[in-house]
């Protein structure tokens, strides 16, 4: 079992964010059993969901249209074990602006409540994976550095878009940049 302090943070295991989604990520549906693994290790358990509006504008030019409010595609995917799940974070539900991070939006003009929740629950370490690397995974690593949150990417949880050939590395690059240590799911088991 994990401290007090630590949370499993998966990010956007979503129907459309797997292969036959409307913005599947290649092997994004591989990533559901480790969590599933990991769930029981954690008494804390906070998913996020990518939840837009019919009109968003990410649909407009960058993204083909996903994760619509109320349909199939912006379910957690079926076979994710969510009845431990604490808590779950709506994001990208403004129209006007995307939210890749679980924590804010892309301005960092509105907060999800995420950083407030989890020092409430005085919560200071995430163990973070989920879809897509390149994406919402690696601007919630960042956020969650920023606020002051010890971070763990879950390596073997994560699947990226790379919508560019080296995104993926270089996120992952990133992310070790600014202090996000990695660690493979085994080592928590």
């Amino acid at each position: 079992m994990m401290p007090d302090n630590a949370a499993l943070l998966l990010i956007d295991l979503q129907n459309d964010f797997c292969p036959d989604g409307s913005l599947g990520v290649a092997e994004g549906d591989r990533v559901i059993p480790i969590a599933n693994k990991l769930i029981p290790y954690f008494k804390k358990i906070i998913a996020t969901q990518d939840w837009h509006p019919k009109n968003h504008m990410s649909f407009i030019s960058l993204w083909p249209v996903h994760c619509v409010q109320n349909t199939v595609g912006a379910e957690l995917h079926s076979k994710l074990n969510i009845s431990h799940i604490t808590k779950i974070f709506k994001k990208g539900i403004d129209q006007n602006i995307d939210s890749y991070s679980a924590f804010y939006d892309n301005e960092h003009l509105k907060s999800t409540g995420l950083t407030n929740w989890l020092r409430e629950k005085n919560i200071s370490i995430l163990y973070v994976m989920g879809l897509a690397t390149d994406y919402c995974v690696k601007f919630s690593c960042l956020d969650a550095i920023a606020d002051g949150f010890s971070v763990y990417l879950i390596e073997d949880g994560c699947r990226g878009v790379n919508v560019e050939k080296n995104d993926v590395e270089n996120a992952l690059q990133e992310m070790k940049n600014k202090g996000v240590k990695f660690i493979h799911s085994k080592a928590l088991q």
